[in-house]
């Protein structure tokens, strides 16, 4: 297991390939060490890898430097595997779980139930602070575990609401952990370091950009057991996180606001799409408990 573990660590830091490519591999060789024995050739025929694709694997296979920098990492970060028992469950279920997550916290908050993830609109309302302290604040009270994406609005605002009342909240990231972003959040990353837990999928040197954080919203909705909308626009990224949520057969509830507000269209919208309209914490645990 630890070889396989490592070598599922080495191959999905490897260009060239995709997660889809590696659970395929993985339906042939389950240790994963065939791959470091074919040519690159070889891995064009067998595993039908473009040329291209399979010389620029091999080459990442053998690299020296690449093996130093993981063994590098190990030292600085929590590197967790699909295959270890620390593992969230509720993820390890989603059609499309991560393979490697890096962890900089308490790991072991990928087991703590029940959790609830908490997304809205980078441009919340001025009433966006009382609606999160609204929904969240029994909930951590309860020993609720809050997800969100660390970004702007009401992401941020559900974090530092969770740490104000000295919950545990988890921070999806959508890049590595040397390039965070918003800047602004440095702090907040800091702070949930220390009180919580910070994942990301990506490598610690990989940068943010635009396709990382709809891809990261699988997770964020994948750890939780619902997902709850503060505030969105009619047209909003929030929407994304909502459709993995749904795909994966979870809760969605949603925050009814103001008929004049641009931040509450995309609500109203889930609403009468077949979300659950939730007007206190009280809403939320009735369907826990249910």
């Amino acid at each position: 297991m630890t070889d396989l573990r490592f070598s599922l660590i080495h191959v999905s830091r490897c260009r060239g390939i995709t997660r889809h490519w590696i659970r395929k591999v993985l339906q042939k060789d389950s240790s994963l060490q065939q791959l470091y024995q074919m040519t690159p050739l070889e891995i064009n025929h067998y595993y039908q890898l473009p040329l291209k694709n399979a010389t620029i694997l091999y080459r990442d296979l053998h690299d020296a430097t690449l093996l130093h920098q993981l063994e590098s990492e190990f030292n600085d970060f929590h590197v967790v595997t699909i295959l270890d028992k620390c593992f969230s469950p509720m993820l390890k279920a989603i059609q499309d779980p991560p393979l490697v997550l890096y962890a900089l916290g308490d790991i072991n908050l990928l087991k703590q139930f029940p959790a609830l993830s908490v997304i809205g609109t980078r441009n919340p309302s001025q009433e966006a602070m009382r609606k999160v302290t609204r929904m969240i604040k029994p909930l951590v009270f309860q020993n609720w575990l809050i997800v969100s994406g660390m970004a702007k609005g009401v992401d941020r605002i559900a974090h530092e609401a969770t740490l104000d009342y000295q919950g545990k909240t988890i921070a999806v990231l959508g890049s590595g952990f040397y390039h965070i972003y918003p800047r602004e959040n440095i702090k907040l990353f800091q702070k949930i370091i220390e009180q919580g837990l910070v994942l990301s999928e990506y490598s610690p040197s990989t940068q943010p950009t635009r396709y990382h954080f709809p891809e990261r919203n699988r997770i964020i909705s994948g750890l939780s057991f619902g997902t709850l909308v503060i505030e969105a626009t009619q047209k909003s990224g929030t929407m994304i996180t909502v459709d993995h949520a749904l795909d994966q057969g979870r809760e969605v509830f949603a925050v009814p606001g103001s008929l004049f507000s641009e931040q509450t269209k995309g609500c109203h919208l889930l609403i009468q799409d077949g979300a659950k309209l939730v007007m206190s914490a009280n809403d939320i645990l009735d369907e826990w408990n249910g």
